[in-house]
């Protein structure tokens, strides 16, 4: 793919400093690019990699100095996302596979676009529905009455278990499992567990994606539901009937037990948990090993086992930290009370 800089920047809506009929023949990080490469600037700890950079054009906020004349610019408001949008419209990796491939499996009670595209010994079960331009690849297995919108690109060694619903737009990377059983048991008279069936499911709304190997339990009873636009990153565990809300971003290693609600916005980063049955309000961030122990219904940073407002477990760090010189100063303390009551004594 080529494009001129002045298209890329038409594009994006940014100013062209240098040549603007200099060719992009491609995309890369600022310290590895190439020669008739584009590259972006976007924070001060890169601003070192400008002065060496092979790159013949830079994506530049204008908070940095166009300081090397060699080379060609375009200056937008935020160089992140434009060149994000570069990259999708114009240099962006496509899968290629078309049709279906003559090894899959496909049920003759299901109903498949003939724009889908199906690879290399997939399973499409009874019952299955697989919406326009859609994309299943190799190996993954679709058990019965799965639903799959329009435009989705499940990848590689997905597993999609019976009755779940994926919208449109919905990312699957490899080796996932959308509807594993929730851990649901009860002990009996005997001290064994028996398992309770879960006969829920799992709905993915539009435009969600998940990393590999997440596991997504099915209900017990109803759905374990991930709403819009919510982001799902590697090795996230969500179990059965947690409702995720809109435009949530969960992030890697990251445990949510059963039933917890989480609210639209909310950022639960690398390693935290949140146990079963509370709630989340819209707007919280639970920084990364934090332990939510119970229900937060203000939007807000909170940190720390168990959780707490960000501010507050900083400035307990802070005290802390201070221990040694606060024992310092209260063995002083102490000494000048005994001294003065040691005085007092004296003139009695």
């Amino acid at each position: 793919m080529k494009l001129t800089l002045k298209e890329a920047a038409d594009f994006v809506g940014g100013v062209v400093y240098g040549n603007p009929n200099l060719e992009i023949t491609g995309i890369a990080k600022i310290e590895e690019a190439k020669n008739d490469e584009l590259t972006f600037l976007y924070l001060p700890g890169y601003e070192h990699f400008l002065a060496s950079t092979k790159a013949s054009a830079v994506l530049i906020a204008p908070k940095f100095s166009r300081t090397r004349k060699d080379i060609s610019y375009i200056e937008v408001k935020d160089p992140n996302i434009a060149l994000n949008r570069i990259i999708k419209k114009h240099f962006k990796q496509s899968v290629n596979i078309e049709g279906h491939d003559k090894s899959a499996w496909m049920h003759y009670a299901t109903k498949i676009a003939l724009s889908a595209s199906i690879g290399k010994n997939v399973i499409v079960s009874e019952g299955c529905e697989i919406g326009d331009n859609s994309i299943v690849l190799h190996n993954t297995v679709l058990m019965d009455n799965v639903k799959i919108g329009k435009n989705c690109l499940i990848y590689p060694n997905v597993t999609i278990r019976e009755n779940c619903i994926l919208g449109d737009n919905v990312i699957i990377h490899s080796n996932t499992c959308v509807g594993s059983d929730g851990f649901g048991y009860i002990p009996n008279d005997a001290g064994e567990y028996e398992k309770v069936p879960q006969i829920g499911n799992v709905v993915l709304e539009d435009d969600v994606e998940l990393g590999s190997n997440v596991s997504i339990d099915r209900a017990a009873l109803g759905s374990t539901l991930i709403k819009k636009g919510t982001k799902i990153d590697n090795l996230v565990q969500i179990a059965h009937n947690v409702v995720v809300g809109e435009n949530s971003i969960i992030i890697s290693q990251s445990g949510i037990a059963g039933s917890a609600k989480i609210g639209k916005n909310c950022i639960i980063a690398g390693q935290a948990g949140v146990v079963g049955h509370i709630e989340l309000a819209d707007g919280v961030t639970i920084t990364a090993q934090s332990g939510v122990s119970k229900s937060i219904d203000k939007a807000g940073k909170y940190r720390g086992t168990p959780a707490a407002p960000l501010g507050e477990t900083l400035r307990i760090e802070s005290h802390i930290r201070n221990l040694p010189s606060y024992a310092e100063k209260i063995k002083k303390l102490e000494e000048k009370i005994a001294f003065l009551e040691a005085k007092i004594s004296e003139k009695k």
